[in-house]
């Protein structure tokens, strides 16, 4: 596989309809450039409308010609996410890329979301699951179609804590965020397994972009917190730019493998060019997969049909 990649090697997306979660700003933002500028039909699920206005003007400046919508997206309520997938479904035949980007970082005090999840597991993991749930019939027969997760190397930290998933009785914004991104890779492994179970055209594989400047770090995270990882930014961090390369390779790459995990090659996976990289045996524990994946269908009350191959 090359070194040094970048999105100009992208093959031609024409005729390809992408969602991309979080894509008013930061990785999900050059994302979404990228696949437009290829020629992908892209579709910016975002929580806040104004915001995501402007980001498709931005883009649309950088690509004069490229198809841009804006879908209004809460990950962290689940009304919010089946209101986005009906939408969908009533404006869209087809989805050929679903990029779960979006997320939450070290949220201080506790917080949760309108279903009353704790906030980071609640929208990093839960509201993705039911979102891809609730849009993978669309993909069903698409040659190509990619679900690609957005994870962290801070999965590493994670553990799956199943007798206090929601941090009620003990709750450290770090540990809650390292729970909820080895649950991004849990699902995305273990959506890949069942889709080639099925037989299904539909690849799923994870990402990673490194230590990106983004507004991830200040979302919700408390003030020190933001003061530490401001300077971290300057110092050592990517360019959000170069952050967003893993998850279009991920999503575009030829030939690659379901259950692939990509993120960049250089400085401990913090920065550099995109490539197949490893993840904990936490996050390709099998046993484990399942039992979060029926937790989570009960939770969110978001049950997968997994579409098998097309009929020739």
């Amino acid at each position: 596989m090359p070194n040094n990649w970048t999105p100009a090697e992208i093959p031609d997306q024409r005729g390809r309809t992408a969602v991309v979660t979080g894509a008013n700003s930061g990785i999900g933002f050059f994302a979404a450039r990228e696949l437009a500028r290829s020629g992908a039909r892209v579709v910016l699920a975002v929580r806040n409308p104004e915001k995501g206005a402007e980001a498709a003007l931005a883009i649309q400046e950088a690509v004069p010609n490229g198809e841009i919508e804006v879908g209004s997206l809460d990950l962290a309520s689940l009304a919010s996410v089946r209101g986005f997938a009906d939408w969908f479904a009533r404006e869209h035949e087809a989805l050929d890329l679903l990029i779960n980007n979006a997320g939450v970082m070290a949220a201080q005090p506790r917080q949760v979301t309108s279903d009353g999840f704790e906030l980071q597991f609640g929208t990093n993991h839960l509201g993705h699951f039911a979102l891809t749930g609730l849009l993978l019939d669309r993909m069903a027969g698409r040659d190509g179609a990619r679900v690609v997760t957005v994870s962290s190397g801070a999965h590493r930290m994670g553990r799956i804590n199943f007798d206090d998933l929601e941090g009620q009785r003990s709750y450290g914004r770090w540990r809650a965020y390292g729970q909820s991104k080895l649950a991004n890779l849990l699902f995305a492994f273990e959506l890949d397994r069942r889709l080639r179970e099925a037989g299904s055209t539909i690849h799923s594989l994870a990402a990673h972009p490194g230590y990106a400047a983004t507004n991830l770090q200040f979302a919700a995270a408390p003030r020190l917190d933001r003061m530490v990882m401001a300077v971290g930014n300057r110092i050592m961090a990517q360019s959000a730019e170069m952050g967003a390369l893993p998850l279009l390779y991920a999503a575009t790459y030829p030939g690659l493998e379901g259950g692939t995990y990509v993120g960049p090659d250089s400085f401990f996976e913090q920065r550099g060019h995109p490539r197949p990289v490893g993840s904990t045996s936490a996050a390709r524990n099998e046993d484990l997969a399942r039992r979060l994946w029926a937790v989570s269908e009960e939770l969110t009350s978001v049950h997968f049909r997994i579409p098998g191959r097309a009929p020739a």
